[in-house]
């Protein structure tokens, strides 16, 4: 940490140094006395938090155009990514409920995430109740959403999942148990299959929605690193202290709080 306050303590020395060259003479009074009666250490560094620049600003630092600037930057950013992923999200929850969905319940629930997940790995979701009527008969066909569920649960709790035991066993009702708490039900059932490329352009529609809500979330994080900068900016710049030396130079001391360096 003491590291990173160094580089940073660094690059706002140098800053400032570049600003001086202009008005050197009056920029030794700013700094002089900005300690005394310009903003707090306090205020500048809240307000830069708050507001990337606030505290430059205060300062009478030019730095302040670039924490601001990157701030409407990285919100214009973040939003259009939102807005995009909203977008495709709409997107591939309409095929699914036109194309996929459209031979079963095409105005059924809304599912959550990992149901349009499941339409994207599995080209159908099969039949939650392969024989309607009577008891629970799973799915069957392995290629199937469903049909892998069932599979699965046979070879959670069974000794062999192609001999079914008794139907009254614990064993098979365990399995029961375990495919009814994750198959799909029929109002939520979906076949891909003979829809065309219906597939293929759902795939395209999730994996577009993931990206620009992934790019999002990337920005996002550089806005709040945008903010943390920028308050550091504006602690070490108050912390800088400007002393003329006796043959007229003028140097820049700052003091670092002593501390664990690992």
């Amino acid at each position: 940490m003491l590291r990173s306050a160094v580089v940073l303590l660094s690059i706002a020395i140098s800053a400032s140094t570049l600003e001086s060259q202009q008005s050197s003479a009056a920029r030794f009074a700013v700094l002089r006395d900005s300690t005394k009666s310009g903003p707090s250490l306090l205020t500048t560094t809240l307000a830069s938090a708050i507001l990337p620049g606030a505290g430059q600003t205060l300062l009478r630092s030019r730095r302040a155009i670039i924490y601001s600037g990157a701030e409407v930057v990285g919100l214009i950013t973040y939003s259009s990514q939102q807005r995009k992923g909203n977008r495709e999200r709409d997107h591939y929850r309409e095929l699914a409920r036109t194309v996929a969905r459209s031979p079963f319940n095409p105005n059924g629930p809304i599912g959550d995430w990992d149901y349009y997940e499941r339409m994207e790995k599995f080209a159908a979701s099969g039949a939650f109740d392969a024989i309607p009527g009577g008891t629970l008969d799973p799915e069957t066909d392995e290629s199937t959403y469903n049909g892998s569920m069932w599979l699965l649960a046979r070879q959670t709790y069974w000794r062999d999942p192609k001999d079914p035991p008794p139907t009254t066993s614990a064993e098979y009702q365990s399995a029961i148990s375990f495919y009814r708490n994750r198959a799909v039900s029929d109002d939520m059932r979906w076949s891909w299959l003979g829809t065309g490329d219906g597939l293929q352009q759902y795939r395209q529609a999730i994996a577009q929605s993931n990206s620009a809500f992934k790019r999002a979330e990337q920005t996002i994080g550089l806005v709040i690193a945008n903010h943390f900068l920028s308050a550091v900016d504006a602690f070490v710049s108050v912390k800088v202290r400007a002393r003329k030396e006796t043959d007229g130079r003028l140097t820049l001391t700052a003091a670092l709080p002593l501390g664990n360096s690992h």
